[in-house]
């Protein structure tokens, strides 16, 4: 496969670098993308760079990871309006050691001559004093040339510490120190990085006296212009413990007609024959959300596991679709809250389970305003405790507490209730 082709018919370039592409044609090419660990997780925004590596790996090349061990002790000043809290040596460490572990994912590391690479910028700057870094590297680059970078630019109203102001030369040598130790010759980035780039190309014609290559992406915006890669509670991370596996699945599940046209290209492996297949298939049934669960399926399994996708499906299918008692009962407590959040609460005590029915949904609860209420949904079989109907003989026993202490009532089909039990 030729990547940069790869990348043009999947939407994934921005701008490249004059001969970039003949680079890649002409042998296997080294070639590196940093993530600096400002969190002890990536998010789907660092998939977008995950996936140009995993496209560069398959199409024969030799990928780089960069851990910014060193850069993200300075902060990126690239795209912010202000600048970022620096972060102390320990929780750089522990998103180091998070952030590595993620990548270890997707990349292959073992597969002979273009396995993947994990480098730390740290250690090649651990050792680099102050002077030296400004006689080796600072005489090479004008402050005009810097001063011209839009990262700078933007910043010149609010004002932007030396620290800040650095960021290019360090992310800048790092292309250097690729080149020259690990004969890496191209950088690839998100279109916000540019700059950043073109500064380690400049030093290493100037310093190195030979030429490298760059590509960046387009940064993914939503078809409404909204920001990718946000809901109303934040970042989608790629940490199942920061956003569980049924709510990423719900991510791409929930994404445009649009969107999910985009997104198929960036963040499945299917083939330009397998997409426009599947397109054309949706676009005959959107109500289907063929793409959608197409993309949903892949990038979740990717992400996390099958095993995961499929209690994602299952937990989708409670609300969404037709479940059982014991799909419900088979879900972990923080699936099931995921599933179940926003939904009405009322708590109860395990004394109380042995009241009647009509006694629980309303007196103890309010579920509903009155006995005389639930009993007729009850009658016309309207009520269900954990996914099963219910008559009004009915009794709520230890066994039916859902992970030792919940209880879901349904009132007609869509209402949900959560009875917390103490």
């Amino acid at each position: 496969m030729n990547f940069i082709e790869e990348l043009k018919w999947r939407g994934m370039i921005h701008d490249i670098m004059p001969g970039t592409q003949d680079q890649f044609e002409k042998e296997m090419t080294s070639a590196y993308i940093g993530f600096d660990p400002t969190a002890d997780s990536l998010h789907i925004g660092s998939l977008v760079q995950i996936m140009i590596l995993v496209h560069l790996q398959r199409c024969g090349h030799k990928p780089f990871a960069l851990l910014g061990g060193a850069t993200g002790m300075v902060g990126d000043p690239s795209g912010k309006s202000k600048e970022r809290n620096l972060l102390d040596e320990k929780t750089l460490n522990h998103n180091l050691t998070s952030v590595q572990k993620q990548l270890e994912q997707f990349l292959d590391f073992d597969c002979g001559e273009n396995s993947a690479e994990l480098v730390n910028n740290y250690d090649w700057f651990k050792e680099f004093n102050f002077l030296d870094f400004i006689r080796d590297v600072g005489k090479h680059m004008s402050v005009n040339y810097m001063m011209a970078k839009d990262s700078v630019k933007s910043r010149m109203e609010t004002g932007m510490s030396f620290t800040e102001f650095s960021y290019q030369l360090v992310q800048g040598y790092d292309f250097y120190w690729l080149w020259k130790n690990k004969n890496c010759k191209v950088q690839l980035g998100g279109s916000d990085q540019w700059g950043n780039i073109v500064t380690g190309t400049e030093l290493v014609r100037k310093k190195g006296e030979s030429k490298v290559f760059a590509v960046t992406t387009p940064l993914i915006k939503k078809a409404d212009g909204g920001k990718f890669g946000k809901t109303e509670s934040g970042n989608v991370w790629l940490d199942k413990t920061k956003t569980s596996p049924y709510k990423f699945y719900q991510f791409w599940l929930n994404s445009t007609d649009d969107d999910s046209k985009n997104y198929i290209k960036i963040f499945t492996l299917k083939s330009q024959q397998e997409i426009e297949k599947l397109i054309a298939e949706h676009d005959e049934a959107p109500h289907l959300r063929i793409l959608q669960k197409a993309i949903a399926e892949e990038v979740t399994t990717r992400v996390h596991s099958k095993q995961d996708l499929e209690i994602a499906i299952k937990a989708s299918n409670i609300l969404f679709g037709k479940s059982t008692a014991e799909d419900l009962k088979s879900l972990d407590e923080e699936t099931f809250l995921s599933v179940f959040e926003g939904v009405p609460q009322f708590e109860m005590s395990k004394a109380d389970l042995g009241l009647g029915i009509l006694d629980i949904v309303a007196e103890k609860t309010q579920i509903f305003a009155s006995k005389g209420e639930a009993r007729r949904m009850i009658q016309s079989i309207a009520v269900s405790i954990n996914k099963e109907k219910i008559t009004e003989d009915f009794h709520i026993s230890t066994n039916d507490l859902l992970n030792g202490k919940y209880i879901l009532a349904q009132k007609g089909k869509k209402n949900y209730f959560l009875i917390i039990v103490s």
